[in-house]
């Protein structure tokens, strides 16, 4: 059994102007999808990065994931190749810039 993830960032950033999405965000997306032991959280944290860079997001939220990723097992030599791979079906221009905050992060130590 992986650890237990909990999240508080929702409640925290915007609890007070946004509660419902807090809620979903902690305790729906972090607290229970994100501990659902269907596959993996390594697995997760690989469609979670793809999803975003996919979708063009490569910004803090894209760090955010990256450094989970890192955490959850996702080698350098791994995140390079998926990076890599999603060039091709989500475009050359989203890679690159997925590829600077995945140095960023696998730099860091």
């Amino acid at each position: 059994m992986e650890k237990k993830i909990v999240q508080t960032a929702g409640r925290e950033q915007l609890g007070d102007f946004a509660p419902n999405f807090a809620h979903f965000n902690d305790d729906i997306l972090f607290g229970e999808q994100w501990n659902d032991e269907s596959i993996s959280v390594k697995t997760k944290c690989i469609v979670t990065v793809t999803s975003l860079i996919s979708s063009g997001i490569v910004d803090q939220s894209l760090k955010f994931h990256l450094l989970n990723a890192k955490s959850n097992g996702v080698t350098k030599e791994e995140i390079a190749a998926i990076i890599s791979h999603i060039a091709f079906y989500a475009g050359w221009p989203k890679a690159w810039a997925a590829f600077r905050l995945a140095k960023e992060v696998w730099s860091e130590e």
